[in-house]
């Protein structure tokens, strides 16, 4: 941080110090302002920063949120050092326009890892031109989840990175997350009503989750996690299989189908069972088109665009680490089936 041109007002007693600032301050490429106030008296500081950011970016990532170019962008952190030395944010707030992003009475224990916090609100348009507006409120050590409308695709996207292997170690307890949200878009074309169930998080793992919800008629997505301490069972079951399908870019044309998936992970060795059934996919990779040539009902769906279409898909295959053995992959339809088995060692070799 290059602070510059800073107007000072200090004053310092016995055992206080008052120290007020505002000027310029260069983090990014551009120049911004900022105000700040710290207050010491003995071994008690509380302190205000406000940053005022024009010119410069912001992108909140895990939020999918960036600030439009050349707007003004109001950041504030106001907090104090409580008992122990420990950090307490009593207010973060982002003010951009009409977006609106709060945490209320965040506090941290000594390893920077998060003990609880009250609040939090959204009130914002993502990157992808979402309306988000959620509330995260405590009661009592757990947390509820509520509002109108999130959007998950970026989180979607985290889960099914096979390369994203990163375990973030934020919080200090162990608690339990309440979810009732009216409508989550799992894409642009997707979205579901009436998310509701728990999260239940030991040791910064999910030891148990529920997840229920609909699409627009009434067909079902449920989501579950159930960690006994020796394996853990995963299973996701959609009505509409195209939302998740999708997150992979080579397969082109993906329609209708449903998914079914079931993991179960144990002394670190994940066995997995993929379904999908009764599906259109118009444009695949160059193995699957050549294909398509044993079939003159492939080539007939391939020339009118219907797509080649699979009545049943069943992939089971395990992961330890970075490699990925599939024992058998087939697909079955009506123009051609496909046998597969072989090996995935990320990164490296396929």
């Amino acid at each position: 941080l290059i602070f510059k041109n800073q107007k000072l007002k200090v004053e310092y007693k016995k055992n206080y110090l008052s120290l007020l600032g505002s000027g310029d301050i260069l983090f990014q490429n551009e120049l911004d302002q900022i105000n700040y106030e710290i207050y010491k008296n003995k071994n008690k500081i509380n302190f205000y920063t406000k940053l005022d950011i024009s010119k410069n970016p912001v992108h909140l990532e895990f939020l999918n949120y960036k600030k439009s170019e050349n707007s003004n962008l109001e950041l504030i952190f106001k907090g104090k050092n409580s008992d122990n030395n420990k950090l307490v944010f009593n207010e973060i707030s982002l003010k951009e326009k009409n977006n609106f992003i709060s945490i209320k009475e965040l506090k941290l224990s000594n390893k920077e890892k998060i003990n609880s916090l009250d609040r939090i609100n959204l009130n914002y348009v993502d990157e992808e031109g979402f309306k988000n507006n959620l509330k995260i409120i405590k009661k009592n050590n757990d947390y509820l989840i509520t509002g109108d409308r999130f959007n998950i695709t970026y989180i979607i996207d985290e889960l099914l990175d096979p390369n994203d292997r990163k375990k973030l170690k934020l919080f200090s307890n162990d608690f339990k997350i309440l979810f009732d949200v009216e409508n989550v878009y799992l894409d642009k074309d997707n979205t579901i009503s009436n998310l509701v169930g728990f999260l239940s998080l030991n040791k910064n793992e999910i030891s148990e989750l529920i997840l229920d919800s609909k699409f627009a008629n009434q067909e079902s997505i449920k989501f579950t996690i159930k960690d006994s301490g020796k394996e853990k069972v995963t299973t996701l079951y959609s009505y509409k299989a195209k939302p998740f399908v999708n997150r992979y870019k080579f397969i082109k044309g993906f329609e209708e189908g449903d998914l079914d998936f079931y993991s179960v992970k144990k002394e670190g060795i994940t066995q997995s069972l993929l379904k999908i059934d009764n599906f259109k996919i118009q444009e695949i990779p160059v193995l699957a088109k050549l294909l398509t040539l044993a079939s003159l009902q492939g080539i007939a769906d391939l020339l009118t665009g219907e797509g080649i279409r699979f009545t049943d898909f069943e992939m089971k295959f395990s992961t330890k680490d970075e490699l990925m053995t599939i024992d058998e992959l087939y697909a079955i339809g009506p123009a051609i089936s496909i046998l597969m088995e072989g090996y995935i060692q990320s990164k490296k070799l396929i």
